[in-house]
């Protein structure tokens, strides 16, 4: 980084500032199809992506140098932070402002975007009762079915939102388990929103065929680096392939698919991820009704390979649709009880159209839409989703770090998370911290330092979902208490600069102690 003039800083600043209205010239922002709601914040969207196509380091950096607000913290209310920049740099240098706003004046500033964030937030996740900026999901377990004890445990010790996973059950179980919210709403005093996440089109392990067995008895499926197993679309076919010994005892094991038609979408070097990345393989060979896969990532003693665990194919370009036929038999259930509905697997702004038309046709236009960024493809269009997703009149974003992870590269998972919160704050769009948060101390009662570190990173994100466990309401109160702690140092990514109590013991210590 090397110092430049002021001049010059004024200059470049000032290209960015005539991009950032070409922009909103060429895609018309000011008339945006977008719900009131979201006028302002779909066209400050628009000047984010204009911003960041710029490399700014060199500008932040002389602007922190000059002492004055950079670029680094301004995505929810870019153009007026670069008219501010601008007043003053041409301040300093005697320059005319004309055309500049005055700071004090302008309309869309730090205070105002941050409560139109608030007010999205609210909207969305109804006010906290933890009285903290972040609040807090949870998991249901099927155990919670009719039990409102539990439930009211749950919201005593800081749920908010109860997140019913519509993967898992059925519409009975459901029913039971919202009954028992609203008996726990009544005793507790708390309210609690209901969140109901479609399944989408999740591709699973179905059935496990084991080839390599023991001796004697027959044991879960161990994979091992260099193994081969053969994947069927289907358990059909799959049950064909023994019936006529096909296969040959070379494999591990046979595999099918809960989606059928998946093979013929694979190539040869295409890779291949089991249970949140825990194996890894690649496509080595292709026929018409199965593919043979090398597992090239497994534990150093092998790891197993189960049923009904999720499959990842990042490098291949799947046909299926992300609302499927189970979804749409499920929304109606889900328009007449949820307060929010979670978007599984949605890539594209099409997919975002098809449920909104849904949710429309079943008069439910209020219910709050979350987009779960959980795939390649809907990390790469997640501006065009937001865009799409902003002519409803309450949304938000889950980051799906498990299956993101897998699907981006565990090296990539943090700079990707941290993108899709700065396009988010530029949306004035709330988001869900999701998967694993303190998920060994839910399991076992005992909290990695790792896990903390993470769980305290979540204060930036408007919603922190936990999964189910047996020490879940440890969790909870864990993670309350980090919240609590973290919201008075940290605002989205920028530091609130609270006093810090072992500055006051410094300086009320003896100044001769160092004499």
């Amino acid at each position: 980084m090397r110092k430049i003039t002021t001049i010059e800083l004024i200059e470049k600043i000032q290209e960015i500032r005539a991009y950032i209205i070409h922009n909103r010239e060429r895609f018309q922002t000011e008339t945006f199809p977008v719900h009131p709601n979201y006028t302002y914040a779909a066209k400050n969207l628009v000047d984010y992506l204009s911003l960041r196509t710029f490399d700014i380091r060199i500008k932040q950096g002389n602007l922190s140098f000059l002492g004055l607000s950079s670029f680094s913290n301004s995505e929810r209310y870019v153009l007026t932070n670069i008219d501010n920049i601008l007043y003053h740099l041409k301040t300093i240098q005697g320059e005319s402002v004309e055309g500049l706003s005055n700071p004090e004046e302008s309309i869309w500033n730090f205070f105002t975007t941050l409560e139109l964030l608030d007010q999205n937030t609210n909207r969305l996740f109804g006010e906290s009762n933890n009285q903290i900026s972040t609040r807090i999901m949870v998991t249901l377990p099927s155990e919670a079915a009719g039990d409102a004890k539990y439930i009211a445990d749950l919201l005593m010790n800081g749920m908010e939102i109860a997140r019913i996973n519509c993967s898992h059950n059925n519409t009975e179980v459901w029913e039971s388990m919202i009954d028992a919210i609203r008996i726990a709403e009544n005793q507790t005093g708390k309210h609690c929103k209901i969140y109901m996440d479609l399944s989408g089109p999740k591709i699973r392990s179905e059935k496990i065929h084991q080839l390599k067995k023991k001796k004697k008895k027959k044991s879960q499926v161990v994979l091992h680096i260099g193994d081969r197993i053969k994947l069927y679309s289907t358990e059909a076919e799959l049950k064909d392939a023994i019936e006529k010994k096909e296969p040959s005892k070379t494999y591990a094991a046979l595999v099918s698919m809960s989606i059928p038609n998946v093979v013929e979408s694979l190539a040869i070097g295409h890779h291949i991820w089991f249970d949140d990345g825990k194996i890894g393989g690649v496509i080595e060979d292709i026929s018409a009704k199965n593919a043979t896969v090398i597992i090239t990532k497994a534990s150093s003693k092998g790891t197993k390979l189960k049923k009904e665990k999720g499959i990842n194919l990042p490098d291949t370009h799947l046909q299926l649709p992300s609302l499927t036929e189970e979804d749409v038999s499920n929304l109606p259930f889900i328009a007449k009880h949820a307060d929010i509905v979670g978007y599984s697997f949605v890539r594209t702004a099409n997919d975002v159209t098809q449920l909104m038309d849904a949710l429309s046709n079943l008069n439910r236009m209020d219910i709050g839409m979350v987009l779960k960024i959980e795939n390649k493809e809907s990390f790469n269009n997640l501006s065009d989703l937001l865009l799409t997703a902003m002519k409803w009149s309450n949304i938000g974003v889950m980051i799906a770090r498990g299956d993101l992870a897998v699907e981006l590269g565990v090296e990539r998972i943090s700079e990707v998370q941290e993108q899709i919160l700065w396009v988010c704050e530029a949306a004035h769009v709330p988001v869900i911290w999701a998967t694993q948060i303190l998920e060994n101390l839910a399991q076992t009662g005992l909290a990695t330092r790792a896990e903390i570190t993470d769980a305290s990173m979540s204060v930036r994100a408007e919603c922190v979902m936990l999964n189910k466990g047996p020490h879940i309401l440890e969790a909870i109160t864990t993670l309350l208490n980090i919240l609590r702690r973290m919201e008075a140092h940290q605002n989205k990514k920028q530091g609130t600069l609270r006093q810090l109590s072992f500055a006051n013991e410094f300086f009320n210590k003896d100044a001769e102690r160092f004499v």
